[in-house]
C-alpha cells in the first residue's frame, strides 16, 4: 500500500513543477514552493526504488512496518497538499471564466485583478509552508531508511495481462457432492424428522476457507429444496450476532419490502404471523456468538411454522452449534478437501487459458503449491486466481519458493496465499481492494457503488471521466477472478441480481494490512465511542450508529480521515444535525462522505454551510433523508464533487392527485450555481422550481459528465422550452436512465393546464444509448417525441399518472424493451393496433407475400415484462385484438409476465397475449370483468390461459406449476419509479445503508 501511494504522490507532485514563467517572474514565492516541490519528489524518487523489499521485508520486521506506517503518513499528507492547490486552482479558474463573461467596468475589473494577485500569493505561501515542513520529516523517513540496507527494485517483466468476457464457472465444485446429498437429505428426506424437534437446526461447522458458505448454497438452491419448502431465507450473520437486524431481514424477506417496524417485540410478532402454516428453510450463515439468549426469542417465533421447517447455519465452532440448539445427528463436520480435489480445483483457474503442453510443464510445480493450501478451498481459488495470470515456470516457481508461507499471523493457514496473491496485483487494485477493509464485515456490495467510492479516492486515475467507470469494472472484474470477491446471491424476490461480498478471512486479512489506516467505531448502549490511539492518523472511518449518541461522537479526532460512511441504519440522521457544522469543519480531507439515512422516518433537514470546507470532496451520499427540503449555496463550491446522491430526498411520501387543492409535494431546491460543478458524474435527481434563486433547467448544460440516473423534477414549473434545449441531455452520453417528472410545486396550480408538456418533452433529447425511460405526471393527450423511437438500447419504459393521456405511443417499435409499466390515471380508452409500432403497408402485407417465417413483422420483439395499473381507470374498455389481415404479425413472443390491475372496464385480452406461450405468470386484480373470465375451470378464457405455470387473480393464486416456476423464478415486477416498488435489497445483511 505505501508503493500505491508514493506512486500517485510522485506523479501528482511532478505536475505542479509545471508553474508558467510569467508566474514565476511576479511571484517570488512561486520559486520558493518550486524549490520545496523539487525536494519532495527527490525524496519519494529516492525511496519509492527500494519499496519493494521493503513491502516484502514488514512482513515479518515490526521495525520495516513502523517506517512504512511513517512514510504512508508524510504521502498522505503531500497528496492532501496537492489536493488542496489543484482545488483552488480549479475554483479560481473557474470564477474568473465567470468574471469575464460579464460586462464589469474598469473599476471593479482592476479591484478583482487585486483581488486575484493577493489569492495568489497567499496559495502560494501557504503550500510552501505546508511542503516545507513535509520535508522535514523526509529528511528524517529517508535517514532511516540507509539502516535497514533494501535492496533495490528490480525490473521485471510484466505478465501479460488477460482480460476475458466472463469469470471462470465456479458452480462445479470439486469433492462436495456427496456432502450436498447428504445434507439435502438431512432436509428434506424420508428421516429427515429431525428427532421430534419442533424447528430442528442442522450445523455445517468447519474452519475458516474450507467451504461451508458453498456447500450451504449449494444445498440452499438444489431442485428437491426449492419445491419442498414453500419459503427459503438466506442471512448472512457475520459478528457480532445482532438479533433486531436479523429479524429485520427475515421480516424483510418474507414481506418482500422493506420494514419500517421498530421494537424487536413487535418485528419478532410479525415474524410469528408470516411463518405461521409455512414450511419454512432459514439459513444463518456464519454465526459467531456464543451468546444463547441473543439467539432465544428469535428462534421462538419462529417456532410457529410448519412441521418438516429447518434452520441450517454454518460456523467455525461447534460450541456454537450446540448453543443455537444443534443435537449431535444434526451436526455435519466439513472436512478439507483431498489433495486431488483440491489440486483439481486450482488447476481449474490457474491452466484456464493455456494449452496442453503448457500445464503440463506446470504441472509439478502445481501439486507442490496444492499441498500447500491444506484442503482449503479458498486458498485453492485464490492461488489459482493468482497463477493465472503468469506465465512463465519460474513465476510459478517464485511462489512455491516465498518467505510469505513463513509468516505467522492469525488463520496463518489462510493468509500466505492471501499476501502472495495481493503483492503480485498491479499498484492500482492493491489501492481498491485495501480500501474495503473500510465496510463491515459480511456486507453486501454492489459493483456500480464501490466504483465510485474508488473514484472519489483517485483509484481510477489518469483516464478521461467517462472511462473511469469502464477502468473500474475492469479493476473490479480482475479482484473477483482472484477470488477477493465472491457473487452472493439473495432470495428467489431478486435471483437474477448478482451481488458481491468478501468472505470473512478476506476481510480479516485487509484489516491487518490497514489497521493503522482503517478505523471502524460503533457506539453501543450509550457508551463512549472505544478508540484506538495509534489510529489517530487514520485515513478511512466507518462509524455505525448503534445509539443516538447524546454527546458529541470521538470522530472529530481522526481530522485525516479521506473516507468517512456514518451508518444511519439503526437511527435515522436527524441526530447527527447537531454535530455536522463541526464535522464539516473538522475533517477537511475528506474525499468520500455518506450520510445516507437508513429508515424511512425522520431526518437531516438542511445541510450546514460549513460542508463548503470540504475542498476535496469527491463523493457525498444523502439517499433516503426524506425531510431534506434545500441545499446550500456553499455546496456549488466543491468543484471536485462527482457523485451527489439524492435519491428519496424530494420529501414525497405518495403521488398526491393533482384535483386536491391542498397537494403541496415540497420539492427541495438545488442551488444556484450547480452548473459550476463541471466535473459532477452522478446528480440522481434535479429539481426545478420557478424561484429565480435556484439552478433552471439550463444549468445542466455544463454537466457534460452527468451517468447513470438522472431524475428531473418538477418539470411543471418550465414555462419556456428553451431552458430544456439548454441542458443538452442528448450531450451526456454516460446517461443510462432517465426519469422525467413533470410535477409542479403548490401555487403553481393554476398555471398548470396551460404547458405545452409536448414540445418540453420534444426539447429534452436524452442521448442515444439510454436504457431506461420514465414519464411521470405529463400532462399532454399524445406521446410524440420523434426521438423516442430511435432509442434503440432502451430496455424499460414508465408511464405514470400521464392524467390527459388519450392514446399509447407505438412502443412496439422499440427492438430493445424488457419491461414496461403504464399506470397511475390517464384517459385511455382503447389500446389499438398503432400501440403495436406497425407501420400500415405492413398491416396490409398478405403473409404470403413475406419471404420467409424469419422476414415477418415482429412488435415488442424483446418484451418480457408488461403491467398496466390504472387506478379506477373508468374509460379504458377495449384492448384491440388483431384481425384475420394482421395474423402474421408476431407479437411480444418473449412475454414472461403479464399483470392487469383497476381495469374495471376492460372487456377482454386479446388473442395474442391469450395464446402466447412463453407467458409464465399472469396477475389479474381489481378487474372483475377480466377475472371471470379467467376463472378457473369455468371462465371464458380458462381454456386459452391454463397453460401458463403461475396465475394469480385477486391476490389468489389459482395456478402453480412448480417445476416452471423453478425455472422461471417468482416474478414481483414493479415500476422502477413507482411508490409502491420495493428497493432491490442489494445490501441484504449491511449494516452500512449504501445505495
Amino acid at each position: 500500500m505505501a508503493k500505491s501511494i508514493v506512486s500517485a504522490v510522485l506523479e501528482k507532485s511532478s505536475s505542479l513543477l509545471m508553474i508558467p514563467g510569467e508566474i514565476k517572474q511576479k511571484f517570488e514565492l512561486a520559486l520558493a514552493l518550486e524549490e520545496e516541490i523539487g525536494k519532495v519528489i527527490a525524496h519519494f524518487q529516492d525511496i519509492q526504488s527500494v519499496l519493494q523489499d521493503a513491502e516484502s521485508k514488514q512482513v515479518k520486521d515490526a521495525n520495516v512496518r513502523n517506517w512504512l506506517k511513517k512514510l504512508k503518513d508524510v504521502a498522505y499528507d503531500v497528496d492532501d497538499v496537492v489536493g488542496e492547490w489543484n482545488s483552488e486552482k480549479l475554483k479560481s479558474q473557474i470564477e474568473k471564466e465567470q468574471k469575464e463573461a460579464r460586462n464589469f467596468p474598469l473599476l471593479k475589473k482592476m479591484r478583482n485583478s487585486i483581488s486575484s494577485f493577493t489569492f495568489q500569493t497567499i496559495l502560494y505561501y501557504k503550500m510552501t509552508s505546508k511542503l516545507s515542513g513535509v520535508n522535514e520529516q523526509l529528511d528524517s523517513i529517508a535517514t532511516e531508511k540507509d539502516r535497514y540496507k533494501f535492496g533495490l527494485e528490480k525490473v521485471v517483466e510484466e505478465p501479460r495481462r488477460l482480460i476475458t468476457a466472463s469469470f471462470i464457472d465456479d458452480e462445479e465444485v470439486y469433492g462436495r457432492r456427496q456432502e450436498t446429498e447428504l445434507l439435502v437429505n438431512m432436509l428434506v428426506g424420508d428421516n429427515s424428522s429431525g428427532g421430534g424437534l419442533k424447528l430442528p437446526v442442522i450445523s455445517i461447522v468447519g474452519m475458516g476457507g474450507i467451504g461451508k458458505t458453498t456447500l450451504a448454497q449449494l444445498v440452499y438452491h438444489h431442485s428437491d429444496v426449492e419445491c419442498h419448502f414453500g419459503k427459503r431465507l438466506w442471512i448472512c450473520v457475520s459478528d457480532p450476532f445482532d438479533e433486531i437486524r436479523i429479524a429485520k431481514e427475515i421480516l424483510e424477506a418474507f414481506k418482500g419490502e422493506s420494514s419500517n417496524l421498530v421494537g424487536k417485540d413487535n418485528i419478532l410478532q410479525e415474524i410469528r404471523s408470516h411463518v405461521s402454516g409455512k414450511k419454512v428453510l432459514l439459513v444463518l450463515d456464519d454465526v459467531w456468538s456464543e451468546d444463547a439468549t441473543r439467539w432465544e426469542q428469535l428462534k421462538t417465533s419462529l417456532k410457529h411454522c410448519s412441521p418438516g421447517s429447518r434452520i441450517l447455519i454454518t460456523t467455525r465452532n461447534e460450541k456454537v452449534a450446540i448453543i443455537m440448539g444443534t443435537t449431535s445427528p444434526n451436526l455435519f463436520l466439513l472436512n478439507t478437501l483431498s489433495l486431488e480435489e483440491c489440486r483439481s480445483l486450482l488447476s481449474r483457474r490457474a491452466y484456464y487459458g493455456r494449452t496442453r503442453e503448457e500445464s503440463e510443464n506446470l504441472d509439478d510445480i502445481g501439486w507442490k503449491i496444492a499441498e500447500k493450501c491444506q484442503g482449503l478451498a479458498l486458498a485453492a481459488k485464490i492461488l489459482g486466481g493468482l497463477l493465472r495470470f503468469m506465465r512463465t515456470r519460474e513465476q510459478w516457481q517464485n511462489v512455491l519458493d516465498s518467505e510469505m508461507w513463513d509468516i505467522e499471523e492469525a488463520e496463518q493457514d489462510l493468509f500466505p496465499p492471501l499476501f502472495l496473491s495481493y503483492y503480485e496485483l498491479p499498484l492500482a487494485l492493491k489501492q481498491c481492494i485495501s480500501y474495503c477493509a473500510v465496510f463491515p464485515k459480511g456486507m453486501i456490495l454492489r459493483k456500480d457503488e464501490l466504483i465510485k467510492l474508488w473514484m472519489a479516492q483517485d483509484y481510477l486515475k489518469g483516464v478521461r471521466c467517462e472511462e473511469m467507470e469502464i477502468v473500474g469494472e475492469e479493476y473490479f472484474d480482475e479482484l473477483h477472478m482472484h477470488s477477493f470477491f465472491q457473487d452472493f446471491r439473495g432470495d428467489e424476490l431478486d435471483s437474477d441480481i448478482i451481488k458481491y461480498k468478501m468472505h470473512d478471512l478476506i476481510h480479516d486479512f485487509l484489516l491487518v494490512l490497514m489497521k493503522t489506516e482503517c478505523v471502524m467505531l460503533v457506539n453501543h448502549d450509550s457508551e463512549e465511542l472505544k478508540l484506538d490511539l495509534s489510529c489517530e492518523r487514520a485515513r478511512y472511518g466507518t462509524l455505525i450508529r448503534k445509539e443516538a449518541a447524546p454527546t458529541e461522537p470521538n470522530i472529530f479526532r481522526f481530522r485525516k480521515l479521506r473516507s468517512l460512511l456514518i451508518d444511519s441504519s439503526y437511527h435515522d440522521t436527524s441526530s447527527l444535525r447537531l454535530y455536522l457544522p463541526r464535522l464539516f469543519d473538522q475533517l477537511t480531507c475528506l474525499r468520500t462522505l455518506n450520510l445516507s439515512n437508513g429508515l424511512f422516518r425522520n431526518s437531516i433537514e438542511e445541510l450546514p454551510d460549513e460542508i463548503g470546507k470540504l475542498v476535496h470532496l469527491r463523493y457525498l451520499n444523502l439517499k433516503k433523508n426524506k425531510k431534506l427540503k434545500e441545499l446550500p449555496g456553499s455546496l456549488c463550491g466543491l468543484c471536485n464533487l462527482q457523485t451527489l446522491n439524492l435519491k428519496w430526498c424530494d420529501s414525497l411520501k405518495e403521488l398526491p392527485h393533482l384535483e386536491n387543492d391542498q397537494t403541496n409535494l415540497s420539492l427541495m431546491a438545488i442551488p444556484k450555481g450547480i452548473g459550476r460543478l463541471t466535473n459532477l458524474q452522478t446528480l440522481s435527481l434535479f429539481v426545478v422550481t420557478s424561484n429565480s434563486d435556484t439552478s433552471s433547467l439550463g444549468d445542466l448544460q455544463n454537466l457534460i459528465h452527468l451517468r447513470g440516473l438522472l431524475k428531473i423534477s418538477g418539470l411543471g414549473a418550465v414555462c419556456d422550452v428553451t431552458e430544456a434545449e439548454k441542458a443538452e441531455l442528448e450531450n451526456k452520453k454516460g446517461l443510462r436512465t432517465l426519469i422525467l417528472d413533470f410535477t409542479i410545486s403548490k401555487g403553481l396550480m393554476s398555471n398548470r393546464w396551460q404547458r405545452d408538456d409536448g414540445r418540453l418533452l420534444e426539447a429534452l433529447r436524452p442521448p442515444p444509448y439510454l436504457e431506461e425511460l420514465e414519464i411521470w405526471w405529463y400532462s399532454s393527450p399524445t406521446i410524440s417525441a420523434n426521438w423516442m423511437m430511435g432509442l434503440t438500447k432502451l430496455s424499460h419504459v414508465s408511464l405514470g399518472y400521464c392524467l390527459h393521456l388519450k392514446s399509447l405511443p407505438p412502443l412496439g417499435k422499440l427492438p430493445s424493451l424488457e419491461s414496461l409499466y403504464i399506470g397511475g390515471r390517464s384517459r385511455v380508452e382503447k389500446v389499438s393496433v398503432e400501440f403495436l409500432g406497425v407501420e400500415r403497408e405492413e398491416i396490409l402485407a398478405p403473409s404470403s407475400s413475406l419471404e420467409s417465417p424469419s422476414s415477418s413483422v415482429i412488435a415488442f420483439p424483446s418484451l418480457k415484462h408488461f403491467e398496466f395499473e390504472f387506478f379506477d381507470l373508468e374509460e379504458w374498455e377495449d384492448w384491440v385484438p388483431l384481425t384475420s389481415r394482421e395474423e402474421h404479425i408476431s407479437i411480444m413472443p418473449r412475454l414472461c409476465s403479464l399483470t392487469i390491475n383497476s381495469c374495471p372496464k376492460l372487456k377482454a385480452l386479446p388473442c395474442y397475449v391469450l395464446h402466447n406461450t412463453s407467458l409464465k405468470q399472469l396477475n389479474i386484480s381489481q378487474s372483475p370483468i377480466l377475472s371471470e373470465r379467467c376463472r378457473k375451470e369455468t371462465g371464458e378464457d380458462w381454456l386459452k390461459i391454463s397453460h401458463i405455470p403461475s396465475i394469480m387473480i385477486d391476490s389468489v393464486r389459482i395456478q402453480v406449476n412448480c417445476s416452471s416456476v423453478e425455472e422461471f423464478g417468482v416474478l414481483q415486477f414493479q415500476p422502477l419509479h413507482s411508490t409502491k416498488r420495493k428497493e432491490k435489497l442489494y445490501y441484504v445483511n449491511a449494516l452500512m445503508p449504501l445505495p
